[in-house]
């Protein structure tokens, strides 16, 4: 077992819930100083649609102006579909393309107005998207530990695509506890 810890910082997330639009050159200034820290991935962007993440609709603009001269810290940015994806590769500073793929039916609905097996499609795209333009596709099981919706959840079904995302070549799996219900006995190293 590779007993590697990898510091992955994530500002995109707490950015995106801002109501107010941070300025892009605020959003650059903070981005820098965070680079110079030495995380492996820096999570900073989005290439999500603007009518849903509004925050994060000048990503095409900060990327350029990030600072990655001698510095180690790769990029990561979040998508959510094949749009999104081809949007992403353009860009030489992104390393790694995030997308979150909920094992709840309802929650993917609601999070990326598809279902679980067409997001699953969407997931092969990106992936030879991202094999093709030398990129990682990162994939965030949403809902990791359970779901307030009713939805069938067991460790069995996280088990069950996290294998579906294997077979696919993803090599990169995060189990998020979306809605914090994990406790201490779910979770094992």
């Amino acid at each position: 077992m590779d007993n590697k810890l990898t510091l992955v910082e994530c500002p995109r997330d707490a950015m995106q819930g801002w109501k107010h639009f941070i300025p892009t050159e605020q959003k650059v200034d903070y981005l820098n100083s965070l680079l110079k820290v030495g995380f492996d991935i820096l999570d900073c962007g989005s290439f999500v649609s603007p009518k849903a993440i509004p925050q994060m609709a000048d990503t095409k603009g900060v990327l350029p102006q990030l600072q990655l001269d001698g510095v180690n810290t790769k990029l990561l940015t979040i998508i959510a579909n094949t749009r999104g994806a081809e949007d992403a590769v353009q860009f030489d500073q992104v390393s790694y393309l995030g997308f979150p793929f909920s094992i709840s039916e309802t929650f993917q609905l609601r999070n990326t107005n598809k279902t679980i097996a067409e997001s699953l499609k969407q997931v092969e795209e990106i992936q030879n998207l991202c094999v093709q333009k030398g990129k990682e596709l990162v994939v965030y099981i949403s809902m990791g530990f359970g779901n307030p919706y009713g939805d069938e959840y067991n460790a069995d079904v996280a088990i069950k695509w996290v294998g579906e995302l294997v077979k696919r070549g993803i090599r990169i799996i995060s189990r998020a506890d979306t809605v914090g219900v994990a406790k201490p006995d779910n979770i094992e190293y």
